[in-house]
């Protein structure tokens, strides 16, 4: 069984967020007290890890997404926001033929 990219995505996030705060958290003891440091620098430290070494599951993860919008859309279902673009399009051309057969 295969996992879904974004959930392998999603763990491995955690994971380099959640690794260098437990090791923060357990080998440097000032750091207890000033727990809200420690956050901050694990997320630091979890950023960078994930810019450098999972861009293959966020790209992944971005293509599955595309693929299930892509297919979403082509089955017919349109979003509100899809459908108010196209009437507004409308809108504007309706309204630029009516000045040219004005002039």
């Amino acid at each position: 069984m295969k996992l879904p990219p974004i959930l392998v995505y999603s763990v491995l996030r955690l994971l380099a967020f959640l690794v260098p705060l437990a090791i923060m958290w357990f080998f440097f003891p000032i750091l207890r007290e000033y727990w809200w440091l420690t956050a901050i620098f694990a997320a630091l430290i979890g950023v960078s890890i994930s810019y450098l070494f999972l861009r293959a599951p966020l790209t992944g993860a971005s293509s599955d997404i595309y693929e299930r919008r892509q297919a979403r859309d082509a089955a017919g279902k349109r979003s509100a926001a899809a459908q108010d673009a196209d009437a507004e399009d409308a809108a504007i051309d309706n309204a630029e033929d009516s000045t040219t057969t004005a002039e």
